[in-house]
């Protein structure tokens, strides 16, 4: 039975968001809200917990997963980031963005892209989110929580209980959520002189990047 934390949107309760970090490192998978719609999380180096998520999801090993980190310098340190590139993450984050770039030896083969050995990163404009990133003192390894079989994602956290409370170990809830997935972007084209390419179209504005 999936527990149910109710976070106070600007002032989440460390006491819970403890709980969470708690549950996160015995292997579990919770519902997180971000600022663009839900996500489940797992812990990076827990290759059962990751296993399980992709099951939840209903993805294969060829879905980008994406790492949510606190900060750009933290993201700096799980991919190869040029100064062109840079600049740009550094106009776009925090946000609702997800860049796909090549993966650093920081990150486990088994989470990167088989073939092309790239992962999504994204810095998270959420509060309680920020928090827990915080508390558990390293990125976290996610997915949009889109149903299997399904192309919208979820973003009302009474729902995710009850549609998956037998699944998650917990559901985070910090208010409203967006229901409208990150705008992802592949900069690897960018590490060869060519320009981002655009891989789906989300919350995150474009024109803020010039694109």
């Amino acid at each position: 039975m999936a527990q149910y934390f109710e976070l106070h949107p600007e002032n989440p309760q460390p006491r819970l968001l403890k709980q969470a970090v708690a549950l996160l490192a015995k292997g579990d998978v919770i519902a997180v809200p971000t600022d663009s719609s839900y996500a489940l999380v797992c812990h990076l180096d827990d290759k059962s917990a990751v296993d399980r998520m992709r099951r939840l999801r209903g993805v294969d090993d060829r879905h980008h997963l994406t790492l949510l980190c606190r900060d750009l310098s933290e993201l700096a340190n799980y991919a190869r980031v040029d100064n062109k590139q840079y600049r740009l993450l550094k106009s776009a984050t925090p946000g609702a963005y997800t860049f796909i770039l090549e993966a650093s030896k920081e990150v486990p083969r088994r989470v990167s892209h088989p073939s092309r050995k790239t992962i999504g990163l994204r810095v998270p404009e959420h509060k309680a989110l920020q928090e827990l990133l915080a508390l558990h003192g390293a990125p976290l390894l996610a997915t949009t929580l889109i149903p299997p079989g399904e192309t919208e994602p979820l973003h009302d956290a009474a729902e995710i209980r009850e549609r998956f409370e037998h699944q998650l170990a917990a559901v985070l809830d910090a208010g409203a959520c967006p229901s409208e997935p990150t705008t992802v972007i592949d900069l690897v084209p960018m590490g060869t002189g060519g320009d981002p390419e655009i891989v789906r179209e989300g919350r995150g504005s474009l024109a803020a990047l010039g694109l």
